[in-house]
């Protein structure tokens, strides 16, 4: 499990794209969760992402994970495309999970407008792939970070890793001795995995935006400087993580910066507006923190272009540098 290395994707993925397309803004690249196209009243953005973990609450997740993408170029989630892979025939099991996608998509003002289900031999868990479109005004891509950018971090670490870890081990968590009180405020967390309601605020000052998933919020700063070629210095002790985050972090050996991360925006914004973005946030009632800072790299080549150069893209959290994808703790756990 996991996310393939920059160079792969380069090699295999990037390089092969179909045909050619005059109304691609934005296609696919590294760190770019979300595709833009022109149309004719503006840019459409346009996102899919699969999802197989977090059993419990999977169609939750699915719903939030793909209009997240979308969100955080800046475009507004409207339509859902949903794909449903079942085990086996199992009519409970898709009771509950098209019952979560209905229930979150109509809770975010999305409608599922089409899609595919069906069982499928070989697999051991439910697979959702979801595709998200939706309009905007001022597209804002993963690779968009400039020297003197503030890097703003929403919410915290591990925000949806924490709700995964309180439902899907909660045996786990009881047996390490976290108090249930600790689990279920955990579990609450699900309630806090869209970041709608902080892109609408950041959009119009952003220079790029990503949301973290696998591997964490390491992970997505990581694809952040990578996707915009540039050096990220961050300060562990800025980063903020919730004290439920931390006690069942602690209790299952896993490091909150390294885990499932949606919920949490990634977003830098001009040095010197910082401040203003931060109280427009806090306005909002969203926690936000500033937890680095854009520096340039030496030769100014991404990291994804080509992971040959020697170069200082990627980077540098306790210090130690990454340049490269980060593997999410939590998959250790599903083996």
């Amino acid at each position: 499990m996991g996310k393939l290395s920059p160079a792969d994707l380069d090699r295999y993925v990037f390089s092969r794209t179909g045909a050619p397309n005059d109304d691609l803004l934005v296609g696919a690249g590294y760190g770019e969760d979300a595709a833009a196209v022109a149309t004719s009243e503006g840019t459409m953005v346009v996102s899919t992402d699969p999802i197989s973990l977090a059993a419990e609450r999977i169609g939750t997740l699915g719903v939030a994970i793909a209009s997240n993408d979308v969100a955080a170029c800046g475009g507004v989630p409207e339509w859902l495309v949903s794909t449903v892979l079942l085990p086996e025939p199992d009519v409970d099991l898709l009771d509950d999970i098209t019952a979560q996608l209905d229930a979150e998509a109509n809770r975010l003002g999305i409608s599922i407008v089409g899609g595919h289900t069906e069982t499928v031999a070989g697999l051991s868990r439910p697979l959702l792939s979801l595709t998200c479109m939706g309009p905007t005004d001022r597209y804002v891509p993963t690779g968009g970070a400039e020297p003197g950018d503030a890097v703003i971090l929403t919410k915290g670490a591990g925000v949806e890793g924490t709700a995964v870890l309180a439902t899907d081990f909660r045996a786990d968590l009881d047996a390490a001795g976290v108090d249930a009180e600790t689990v279920e405020r955990a579990a609450g967390f699900f309630d806090d995995i869209s970041v709608l309601p902080e892109s609408a605020v950041l959009a119009s000052d952003a220079t790029a935006m990503h949301d973290p998933t696998e591997g964490g919020v390491l992970n997505g700063l990581v694809e952040l400087a990578c996707a915009s070629g540039v050096r990220i210095e961050v300060d562990g002790d800025d980063v903020p993580v919730r004290p439920e985050t931390r006690a069942l972090c602690d209790a299952m050996g896993v490091d909150p910066m390294r885990i499932l991360g949606s919920g949490a925006l990634l977003a830098a914004v001009p040095g010197d507006e910082a401040d203003e973005v931060l109280a427009a946030l806090d306005d909002e009632r969203i926690e936000a923190t500033v937890v680095g800072t854009v520096e340039a790299a030496d030769d100014g080549t991404s990291a994804a272009a080509d992971t040959d150069v020697d170069s200082d893209v990627g980077v540098v959290y306790g210090g130690t540098d990454y340049a490269d994808g980060v593997e999410d703790d939590m998959y250790d756990l599903w083996d």
